[in-house]
């Protein structure tokens, strides 16, 4: 059962427009077990749309479109859908009603117009599929075994359609095998250290299950990725799998990806042990903060932090000694130490995290290499500062650090 996903709109070719609704719809199919074959993304071009929906009919199940659904000319979805399957725009009343509904709700003060009642226009031959949260339509078009179904570009309008006309329908049209996904998440070992680790039982793997690694700033996510038309075998057998894996990484393993996030879990532990939290972040610009703060109740742990960006501010607020910072530098184990000090007897907590670093592209007011990072942990019971060299890309060298700060700071509460 094979889908293909076309996207339509210049904004997404040109990079204005971040294409996220083919990733929504790609998850929403493979929970029903449909597979996406292929995702296309086209400008607005007669000639480029016809050849990209004869190119897919020939090749899956399933085309799903999205974009150039609007009011003006350079929106040609619903003209080139007439043109491929030799149609014509007819006008819908409920559609109509629909539109003329929006308008007199939400935008009392602007006459409809013309062109806003062409919304209602659609192909003869589909089905018209409600969309509660705009004016243009969905679309479903069957011919010869295969299903179109154009949505609007716009992200909450196709959603909208694919939860409560899309995916319902190709449920009860389409007989489907069954997917399973099971992503592990791991932190502090990498990519190929992980593949030796656990080579064995990689290539002992069933036919019908695979297993991708995905690496990403700090954490490689291990998928295990399972087909079949049995529900309950499927499952029992991806079961048995992870059982035989988890043993090999369980020093690594922080939950599995649909599970609470590494702060999340550190949110809970801290909330569980009633202890409290503050951080003093250089490099990392208050990252560590703004995830602890996106947790609903971290105040209840959470005491505050200090972004001591400058070396004034970690002189002055942190009181980070001059002679330590002239000694040693700002990016060094002596400051983080410092600094995670500094900030857990300003705000008076259990446990203080800093980060001091050099993310690039500039070494600023250290020698330090570029990519050069110091993490410290002032707690209870211990203190410590661990170095890590994280690369020379400045983003990627922040939320790596942000992602080990995370890791170390769970491994320290555990120990409580």
């Amino acid at each position: 059962m094979l889908a293909e996903i076309i996207t339509i709109g210049d904004e997404i070719l040109i990079g204005q427009v971040i294409d996220t609704n083919s990733a929504f719809i790609g998850k929403e199919l493979n929970k029903i077990g449909i597979s996406v074959y292929q995702i296309t993304s086209i400008q607005d071009d007669r000639e480029h749309i016809l050849k990209a929906f004869k190119d897919a009919s020939e090749r899956v199940d399933v085309v799903l479109i999205t974009g150039g659904l609007g009011p003006t000319k350079d929106d040609i979805t619903k003209h080139t859908l007439c043109e491929f399957f030799n149609d014509e725009l007819v006008e819908n009343a409920e559609v109509l009603a629909h539109v003329e509904e929006l308008f007199a709700k939400y935008i009392s003060n602007t006459p409809i117009s013309d062109i806003n009642r062409m919304q209602a226009l659609v192909p003869s031959k589909a089905e018209v599929l409600h969309n509660a949260n705009g004016t243009a339509p969905g679309m479903l078009i069957r011919q010869n075994e295969v299903t179109f179904i154009s949505m609007p570009g716009v992200p909450f309008e196709m959603k909208y359609l694919m939860t409560e006309s899309v995916i319902p329908k190709l449920a009860a049209y389409y007989k489907r095998p069954h997917i399973i996904h099971r992503t592990i998440i791991t932190y502090g070992l990498g990519e190929s250290a992980i593949a030796a680790r656990i080579e064995a039982w990689e290539d002992n793997l069933p036919s019908n299950i695979k297993l991708a690694y995905l690496p990403n700033l700090g954490k490689v996510r291990l998928r295990l990725s399972g087909k079949g038309p049995n529900y309950e075998e499927l499952a029992a057998a991806m079961n048995a799998e992870s059982d035989k894996l988890y043993p090999l990484i369980k020093d690594i393993v922080y939950g599995l990806e649909d599970d609470e996030s590494l702060e999340e879990i550190v949110a809970k532990l801290l909330t569980d042990k009633n202890l409290t939290l503050s951080t003093a972040e250089s490099f990392t610009g208050g990252k560590i903060a703004e995830r602890i703060t996106s947790i609903p109740g971290a105040s209840n742990y959470f005491k505050g932090t200090v972004v001591s960006y400058a070396t004034e501010a970690k002189i002055n607020v942190l009181k980070v000694p001059k002679e330590l910072i002239e000694q040693h530098s700002v990016v060094s184990a002596e400051v983080a130490t410092a600094m995670a000090k500094g900030a857990k007897d300003l705000m008076k907590t259990d446990f203080a995290i800093a980060t001091t670093g050099n993310a690039g592209p500039t070494k600023g007011d250290s020698n330090a290499k570029v990519g050069t990072v110091f993490i410290a942990i002032d707690g209870p019971k211990a203190k410590f500062v661990q170095e890590f060299q994280m690369g020379s890309t400045r983003e990627r060298v922040v939320e790596k650090s942000v992602n080990k700060a995370f890791e170390l700071l769970q491994k320290e509460i555990l120990k409580m």
